[in-house]
């Protein structure tokens, strides 16, 4: 789960008002012509987040109760958004990439990327069958480079071994077409599963949805695309 460091970036977003009010009553004269005693107008900077979903709106997208398989219950605790205020972005973490990531919650950082500027995220899962799903919001086109980011892992976690039967996974990747403006699913299988996992990382504007299943018998697959179409739907609205 990312809640926590999540947590800490709102509570920096809140704070910066505050400081950026401090230091506007502490200026005088800034910007003020002595000789007319009026103060010039700076040019208005575009907003980065004008356009994008904040997490409260996101929220309102996740995919309901009724598009997840019957057996399958809320997790309480892997229910997180970012409200009303936009987080900062943040950039992207070189190197290689953590291939276990792509069998957690979240496991869009498996790109570099820790998330967007807002994002919804829950989790709905059985004894025995899990389906999560998460939404992030990006300034400019950084959600298509996110995109871009996640093809890469397929090649790079062709094989992995999972951290808890250190057994050999096998990922493979490929675009898929009808799912928003781009989107690609990677299947993860082990001669060690019951059932494999399938993972889709949809593209809606700055939106990217991610949602991971393991339910039914097709490797997560149809509940995936199910669970995304749903989601895409909303961002539409």
């Amino acid at each position: 789960m990312r809640l926590p460091s999540r947590a800490v970036m709102l509570l920096a977003a809140a704070a910066l008002p505050l400081a950026l009010t401090a230091c506007s009553a502490g200026s005088t004269g800034a910007g003020t012509d002595s000789g007319t005693g009026t103060s010039a107008e700076p040019a208005k900077a575009k907003d980065p987040n004008s356009g994008l979903f904040t997490g409260t709106e996101l929220k309102k997208a996740l995919a309901p109760a009724s598009a997840f398989p019957s057996g399958l219950t809320l997790e309480s605790d892997g229910s997180a958004d970012s409200g009303g205020q936009f987080l900062f972005p943040a950039a992207r973490k070189p190197g290689k990439p953590d291939c276990t990531r792509l069998e957690t919650t979240s496991w869009i950082q498996v790109s570099g990327y820790k998330g967007g500027v807002s994002f919804a995220q829950n989790g709905y899962a059985s004894k025995t069958e899990e389906v999560d799903q998460e939404i992030d919001a990006f300034q400019g086109s950084t959600a298509a480079a996110v995109m871009k980011a996640l093809r890469t892992v397929a090649a790079e976690c062709a094989t992995y071994t999972d951290t808890d039967a250190h057994a050999k996974v096998k990922l493979t990747g490929s675009d898929t077409a009808g799912l928003g403006d781009e989107a690609y699913t990677m299947t993860l299988t082990s001669g060690y599963w019951e059932n494999g996992t399938t993972l889709i990382a949809a593209r809606s504007g700055g939106s990217v949805v991610t949602v991971l299943s393991t339910a039914g018998t097709d490797n997560g697959a149809a509940t995936a695309r199910k669970v995304t179409t749903t989601v895409l739907s909303a961002l539409k609205k």
